[in-house]
């Protein structure tokens, strides 16, 4: 996959069909996004492209507003290639671009810096200074620069619209099979095994420690997990427990997600792994000494594989 973070774009790159929006998460209603795209680019002998943005607008607006991201930028570009996308246009979002008017954004940007061919947006997309911009008002920008516009309908389900608002309720509730059910598979984490300290090692459990810096924090407590290594020599998939939060058993810590691999022995510093978060097992404890913790950990990860017994990669 090609990405491209400037434009105007190399003709080579011109031409694409695309789906345009933040997609934090990719979720069934992105996807379904995506298939429209898809199916205008074949209708049009046409590359299939996205159109995202970077950092993501409401980032942009309130630097310090909590995290709320449910994958950062290269996770999200991983996800989009593995459904086949071929352009992946990750448009600096900055005060210039946040500038442009409705009007601006689709002849500046869209014909003339991308010359995409059709562009496909979810029923709420917004645009322009201010979010002026509606789907209506893009498609009639469409047909007087050239190009083509599909408004795909909202998804849905009986419990509401799939949305990435409504995967982080379900994280920060503790429900990832609610999230994953919208995004049509499990809320990954990804991330660097980083050193920690090696606390869990000394009591019988050593970790893989990945930070959470960026991201929407799911509830703390334990998970059971499958746990991808995606390089170096222990690739592959493992399953185990894992522990999200602050450890408050040892003070005050920065939150991490921390996972103990059943059935594993080797060293995963600074491998590149995916921690997919499967079952909420209990809220984050306290302990009053070490005895007990090892004790609950050890009964954690017997449910842990009791869970994982019954579950499909």
């Amino acid at each position: 996959m090609n990405i491209i973070r400037t434009y105007p774009v190399p003709e080579a790159a011109k031409g694409a069909a695309v789906a345009m929006g933040n997609f934090d998460g990719v979720h069934l209603g992105h996807q379904s996004v995506l298939a429209l795209a898809k199916a205008a680019a074949v209708t049009a002998n046409a590359p299939l492209g996205v159109i995202t943005f970077e950092p993501h607008p409401r980032e942009f607006f309130a630097p310090d507003a909590p995290a709320f991201r449910l994958m950062n930028a290269e996770t999200r570009a991983n996800r989009l290639a593995k459904l086949g996308v071929q352009h992946l246009y990750e448009l600096p979002f900055n005060k210039a671009l946040s500038s442009l008017t409705a009007e601006a954004f689709a002849r500046d940007v869209l014909a003339n810096g991308l010359g995409i061919r059709h562009v496909v947006i979810g029923a709420d997309f917004r645009f322009g200074k201010g979010r002026e911009g509606t789907a209506e008002m893009l498609q009639a920008f469409g047909k007087t620069y050239g190009f083509g516009v599909t408004v795909a309908p909202l998804v849905s389900d009986a419990q509401g619209d799939y949305s990435s608002t409504a995967i982080r309720q379900a994280l920060s509730d503790g429900r990832p099979e609610d999230a994953a059910r919208i995004l049509g598979h499990w809320h990954r984490v990804d991330g660097v095994v980083v050193q920690g300290d090696q606390r869990g090692r000394d009591l019988g459990f050593p970790t893989a420690n990945i930070y959470l810096d960026g991201l929407h924090l799911p509830k703390f407590g334990v998970y059971a997990v499958l746990f991808d290594v995606l390089n170096g020599p222990h690739k592959g998939t493992y399953k185990g427990a894992a522990s999200l939060g602050v450890r408050p058993t040892f003070g005050v810590n920065h939150p991490n997600l921390e996972t103990y691999l059943f059935d594993f022995s080797g060293d995963l510093y600074g491998a590149h792994v995916s921690v997919a978060l499967v079952a909420y097992q209990r809220p984050e404890e306290k302990y009053d000494d070490l005895d007990s913790l090892i004790r609950q950990m050890k009964a954690d990860c017997f449910e842990a594989r009791e869970i994982l017994s019954k579950v499909s990669h």
